[in-house]
């Protein structure tokens, strides 16, 4: 799938303002940190589509944006970050878990993990609410660029595939690159072939 158009459409901070249209909806989910504004940026070719920050947590929204006229790329709150009010923290997870677990026009699911660390805990929430979920997964691994040889890439995505394995969750996983538009093909190759 390629991307021709892409146009921010709302920020929802409440499930009564997601949009009712039933366009179908790729959700992106990762920690605060994980580079999810500028893979977005990367993948629909709009620089600025998605606001990047020097701040983690900044997105603090469901934001919405139309692809082709056709589909939703949702840019769910990071999570993690350390700065964010402890109740808002918990607001936002109890809103992304619903939203994984319920949102009926959701055809997709990409989760951003950063290359560079082991999955967090909150990581492995995301993987425990997707377990069993029939709703298709993928994980994108950020940041591949920040790995300085072919053997740290493998030893990093052998890391995640043995956090999957420990629950029984079989899930392609893409290694992504938004410097240098690595993984971004096959990544969209799944928008492709699932969401649309």
């Amino acid at each position: 799938m390629r991307v021709t158009k892409a146009e921010f459409i709302t920020g929802a901070t409440q499930w009564s303002e997601l949009p009712a249209d039933g366009r179908p909806e790729v959700a992106f989910v990762g920690r605060s940190n994980v580079g999810k504004s500028s893979l977005l940026n990367e993948l629909t070719h709009t620089k600025g589509l998605a606001r990047t920050s020097g701040t983690p947590g900044k997105t603090q929204q469901f934001n919405y944006f139309l692809i082709n006229n056709q589909l939703y790329f949702v840019d769910l709150p990071g999570y993690g970050y350390a700065k964010v009010a402890r109740k808002q923290r918990e607001r936002w997870g109890r809103f992304i878990g619903q939203f994984l677990l319920e949102r009926e026009p959701l055809r997709l699911v990409i989760h951003l993990v950063d290359s560079r660390h082991e999955p967090q805990p909150k990581d492995e929430d995301i993987m425990d609410a997707m377990r069993g979920n029939p709703v298709p997964y993928v994980i994108a691994q950020t940041k591949i660029d920040k790995l300085s040889s072919r053997n740290k890439r493998v030893k990093s995505q052998r890391t995640l595939e043995k956090a999957l394995e420990a629950r029984a969750m079989d899930v392609p996983i893409v290694q992504t690159s938004a410097e240098t538009g690595e993984g971004k093909k096959e990544l969209m190759k799944w928008v492709g072939m699932l969401a649309t």
